[in-house]
């Protein structure tokens, strides 16, 4: 059996990781003798090759298992050097792992496994929209042919002081976008949602499409990477109470950590990866820890049931009591002291 390009496969919570297909795989060569070849450019240090590697390179380990490593220069002598170069120049730390068959170090895994794991609620897919919460929404639009659209809803329990996701939808392409973007109001409606929010990439297509529905899409001027930075910190300390999805899982576990030659790091998808679902999640959390001030707002809007403009109740005992309110519920409803 030949496994082609080993160190682009799924490493993590999915439905095919690498370590799950070789495992199937090998009770069989053992009844047959065949060998098993695993033929690849290195990429990031995990995964069955990066373990085969740091286990048996050099002869320290297994005699029967062979660890060949070299150039593509080495292995292909026509090659022009020109090539190689030019790549180098571009871009040395893909250059090095493509044609020096060198393991990139600018990439490692940006979430545990266990992290991810420990903030699922086992059992719970979608929680029913609540009387007296206020949830806020992320969704990742896409325009139908290439990504899929994913959105989340969610609300802030403030009493245990944790980002809950309520809901989660994705929609594969293809797919009408107008009929995606209708489903997708019905259920913010549903949990009294009249706004979404939405990166800028897909432009301004999602605003007007929204308004068609009766719902306002405001765009989000960070960039998805520092929503994943955001979104690591709640992972790591159980602040975020995410729904049992497989795909939400597998998707936040395979995200990457880059550093650029700048210094600076990026996270994001592997190459040819997706992760439109953890995005949305992403999206959501840090809107729940910024609407706090809307949210506000629009409860003195219903509890006064008049317009912003709350000037002429400055004063009063119930505009005081209105500025002193706080979270003290489960649910995250608002009462006053």
């Amino acid at each position: 059996m030949i496994a082609d390009e080993v160190a682009f496969w799924s490493t993590d919570y999915s439905a095919n990781p690498d370590d799950e297909i070789l495992n199937a795989v090998r009770p069989g060569l053992a009844t047959t003798g065949g060998p098993l070849f695993m033929i690849s450019s290195p990429y990031a240090r995990r995964g069955e090759l990066w373990r085969v590697f740091q286990k048996h390179y050099g002869g320290t380990g297994d005699p029967l298992i062979m660890v060949a490593k070299g150039s593509s220069r080495d292995f292909n002598a026509t090659l022009p050097q020109s090539v190689v170069d030019h790549a180098m120049e571009r871009d040395p730390a893909a250059a090095s792992a493509e044609y020096g068959g060198e393991f990139r170090r600018d990439i490692e895994s940006f979430v545990s496994i266990e992290a991810v794991i420990a903030c699922v609620s086992r059992g719970v897919y979608e929680r029913a929209p609540e009387r007296g919460v206020i949830y806020s929404a992320f969704v990742d639009p896409s325009g139908g042919a290439g990504d899929a659209m994913a959105l989340a809803v969610g609300h802030q329990d403030h009493a245990r002081r944790v980002a809950v996701v309520d809901a989660l939808r994705e929609v594969a392409p293809p797919f009408s976008p107008e009929q995606v973007v209708e489903q997708f109001s019905s259920l913010l409606r549903s949990y009294n949602c009249n706004k979404v929010v939405g990166d800028r990439y897909a432009g301004e297509w999602p605003v007007d499409m929204f308004r068609r529905f009766n719902i306002r899409f405001e765009q989000v001027a960070r960039p998805k990477s520092d929503l994943y930075v955001d979104l690591l910190a709640s992972l790591n300390s159980r602040r975020v109470d995410l729904l049992d999805n497989p795909k939400l899982v597998s998707q936040l576990c395979a995200l990457e950590r880059r550093t650029a030659r700048s210094g600076r790091d990026s996270v994001d998808h592997p190459p040819g990866g997706h992760d439109d679902v953890a995005n949305a999640v992403a999206g959501v959390a840090a809107a729940l820890t910024t609407d706090r001030g809307a949210a506000y707002l629009e409860f003195c809007r219903r509890f006064n049931g008049t317009s912003d403009d709350n000037s002429d109740r400055n004063g009063t005992e119930g505009w005081r009591r209105l500025r002193e309110f706080a979270y003290v519920s489960s649910g995250g409803r608002i009462v006053l002291w």
